[in-house]
């Protein structure tokens, strides 16, 4: 008798470097391991914000919160892996209303019925092309090219429904005691950070995770 596939929750934010680098490994992991990944996006600020802690806000706690530094570990690491990469405009990333904007995107897709064809596709556009653009007519665009119906996509982007999904998923991330991106859940089991991926395989290989 056949089992259900291990169910692996995915937050990540469109936004974050190593959301992006998780993500080039997912298709990997699950065909390593059998897993499912259920991919959920949301707006890190926004998650941050609710921990009442927020690393990167005033004079940096650690060297390892600087931009400088950060963007030369994201690039070491997509070398790393063997993937593309592009750091983007910090005036793109690092606007609030960007990231919400990219989350909202990719929400409307999950009520859409899949969120993982369009975060590919706003992941790309963010990091590995020249020029992103986060308005409602480059969003629509990457929505057609990764399969979704166009008129409908806009319909959702801007729809009361869909931000009232993306705050429930972010408040889902942090009441399941997630407090950045990106995370994985197998069970009751957190795991932060794509370097953590190791050992998000080693728990799904192992069959040591939560049943």
């Amino acid at each position: 008798m056949s089992t259900a596939p291990i169910q692996v929750d995915f937050f990540y934010g469109i936004g974050s470097r190593y959301s992006y680098l998780a993500s080039t490994q997912i298709a990997a992991l699950e065909r390593d391991t059998g897993c499912r990944v259920n991919w959920r996006p949301l707006f890190s600020g926004k998650l941050i914000a609710m921990t009442g802690t927020n690393p990167f806000a005033g004079k940096s706690v650690s060297t390892q919160y600087l931009r400088g530094y950060r963007e030369k570990d994201a690039a070491r690491w997509a070398a790393y892996l063997g993937v593309p990469y592009l750091e983007p405009p910090a005036e793109f990333i690092h606007d609030p209303a960007v990231p919400n904007k990219l989350a909202l995107a990719c929400t409307a897709a999950a009520l859409m019925g899949d969120a993982a064809a369009m975060s590919r596709r706003l992941f790309s556009m963010v990091f590995a092309e020249p020029g992103p653009d986060a308005s409602d007519e480059s969003l629509a665009m990457r929505a057609q090219e990764a399969g979704y119906d166009r008129s409908a996509f806009l319909d959702a982007l801007n729809g009361p429904e869909t931000a009232a999904a993306l705050e429930a998923t972010t408040r889902e991330a942090h009441d399941r005691g997630a407090f950045g991106v990106p995370t994985f859940f197998i069970g009751d089991e957190l795991f932060w950070g794509n370097d953590r991926l190791v050992l998000v395989r080693d728990c799904l290989t192992a069959g040591s995770h939560d049943m």
